[in-house]
């Protein structure tokens, strides 16, 4: 009868053991990194909210009806965001930058911010810069999207005619286009110090009539769906907004 020698066996048996431990000790130490990770962007999400409601905060101690406008702009452009089905992180960076595109203009005068009549060439060229004044300020602000780009090139337009670098077509980030759209139509629905609002009617024909000239033609349509034919309106913004 042959001999079975167990001292290998044993000896195979703890090498397992060991490399059972080994892997029971890695998987724990992972969960562990990924709860600390999770922690560590659950707190970063916070930092990113608070500096976005400080942002907002000094905006409206300037001019009250820029808060409005963002927070309704940020409405619009994030349902046109996932009706088109973007990615999360694209919805998320255009949510972020809608809420802020305008506080740029903070380095604008109240007189001209809130200036009755037309504005002159040189008043119109200095509310012109806003996109430009933020986008330096926020630039190096380690966002995790593209917020900077967007709040730049929202004023942008497809054919070349808009500003502050007349970019075209492509050269312009779909979000910016998104952003942009909503931001017309927005803004012509609401009455703004030199004007009464416009109405939706008005804000959906300047769009449509712009179609492919100023304002990306995907964009417009799910833009004017969203408005015509499934029910989108805009939530009142009071004195108690999120930010």
């Amino acid at each position: 009868m042959a001999k079975v020698k167990i001292s290998p066996l044993i000896s195979d048996q703890n090498e397992l053991l060991e490399k059972i431990n080994e892997l029971e000790h890695s998987l724990n130490y992972q969960k562990k990194l990924n709860k600390a990770l999770k922690q560590h962007n659950q707190h970063l999400k916070k930092t990113l909210e608070r500096t976005i409601a400080i942002m907002i905060k000094i905006a409206e101690m300037k001019d009250p009806y820029t808060v409005g406008h963002q927070v309704r702009v940020s409405q619009l452009a994030t349902a046109i965001a996932k009706r088109m089905n973007l990615s999360e992180k694209k919805v998320e960076s255009i949510r972020i930058a809608s809420l802020i595109h305008d506080i740029g203009k903070v380095s604008v005068p109240s007189e001209i911010l809130n200036k009755p009549g037309r504005l002159t060439n040189s008043e119109y060229a200095l509310v012109k810069t806003h996109p430009e004044i933020f986008y330096k300020y926020i630039k190096d602000i380690d966002f995790p999207v593209k917020v900077a780009d967007i709040i730049l090139q929202h004023h942008e337009r497809i054919n070349g005619s808009g500003y502050p670098k007349g970019l075209k077509d492509d050269q312009i980030l779909l979000e910016a286009k998104i952003v942009g759209v909503a931001d017309v139509v927005e803004s012509m629905n609401s009455k703004r110090p030199y004007r009464d609002a416009l109405g939706m009617d008005k804000a959906l024909d300047e769009i449509s009539r712009n179609d492919g000239e100023l304002y990306d033609p995907e964009v417009v349509e799910v833009c004017k769906k969203l408005l015509r034919e499934n029910g989108f309106k805009f939530e009142k913004v009071g004195n108690n907004h999120p930010y």
